[in-house]
């Protein structure tokens, strides 16, 4: 999905024009991959726009930044009320926001602690992924694993994870496929290239816990406490590959899945091949939620201040 320009890009503390959110070819991010970051929806219930569960995120963002000693300025209160200063002068919503952390123009070489840290805040417009209204996505299992503990932290959402998101994702489209959904080191199911996997089998909501390299997903963690809501049972285990095949109902979970229900894997129906009753309940529940045809029970949605329009900068 092609990225529609706005207007300013907020950088260390200021808006800046969006042309003018450049990096150096040598920045250490460039050549290493050194970077956290966050993906998070901004909707646009009736109420005025709203960011969807902003402090979690920034906290996560904080929190993988820590992880690989990234030295952040920045409170997550402060990042928050950036993300809100951001969104609210671009005037673009219901969008996508994108905080990222990198390490910029500094020394050569693998050690990262003389490169200076560089903060943005981009939101732009987007819409649905992978289709999440209708039927469902066709996926595969991906011959690629995910990253084995120990390794590179699957619990820190870094760039540079996410090389290997690309090799699955890679994988599915060029067999046809929608998505693929990665195994661990073990032979587990883990995520899929960029969302969390849930299953329903005999009635039970199952997905897996953070140990199989699972990123915890805000989004997960909302379907989660929306399934409590509607009382039904959850159950975190560690789930081999055949269960994908006999769930009675799949759907992924993220930022940009939302909750979208899974057809197939692997060209075996899920179930009737259509969205069972439990992903439909908890779609619909969530939706409900971030649009605001329901109240904000759980004190998800921060208001955007919509005000004028400053000048750049200001």
């Amino acid at each position: 999905m092609a990225i529609e320009k706005v207007e300013s890009i907020w950088h260390n503390g200021k808006l800046i024009p969006w042309d003018d959110a450049t990096i150096h070819v040598m920045s250490h991010v460039v050549h290493y991959g050194s970077s956290v970051f966050e993906g998070i929806r901004c909707y646009a219930p009736p109420s005025g726009p709203a960011i969807f569960r902003a402090n979690e995120h920034i906290q996560r963002l904080l929190d993988s930044a820590k992880v690989y000693r990234i030295d952040v300025d920045y409170t997550r209160d402060q990042l928050v009320k950036a993300m809100l200063e951001t969104v609210g002068s671009n005037g673009a919503w219901p969008c996508y926001v994108r905080p990222i952390i990198l390490r910029g123009y500094g020394e050569a070489g693998v050690n990262p602690f003389n490169s200076p840290t560089e903060v943005y805040i981009i939101n732009y417009p987007w819409g649905k992924y992978l289709g999440g209204e209708g039927d469902g996505c066709d996926v595969c299992v991906s011959s690629w694993t995910r990253l084995a503990p120990n390794t590179l932290p699957a619990m820190a959402k870094a760039g540079a994870n996410y090389m290997n998101s690309q090799l699955i994702k890679m994988e599915a489209i060029v067999n046809g496929y929608a998505e693929g959904i990665a195994l661990d080191v073990s032979g587990f199911v883990s995520e899929g290239s960029g969302e969390n996997v849930f299953l329903v089998h005999r009635e039970k909501l199952i997905t897996a816990p953070l140990g199989n390299s699972v990123l915890p997903g805000i989004t997960r963690d909302s379907v989660l406490q929306i399934a409590r809501d509607l009382g039904i049972p959850i159950v975190e285990q560690m789930i081999p590959r055949e269960m994908l095949y006999i769930a009675d109902e799949a759907f992924f979970t993220g930022t940009a899945a939302e909750v979208t229900p899974i057809r197939s894997v692997d060209k075996i129906k899920v179930g009737k091949g259509t969205m069972g009753p439990i992903t439909k309940a908890i779609q619909k529940e969530f939706y409900a939620i971030v649009h605001g045809e329901k109240s904000d029970r759980h004190g998800w949605l921060t208001p955007v201040p919509v005000r004028s329009k400053q000048p750049v900068g200001v």
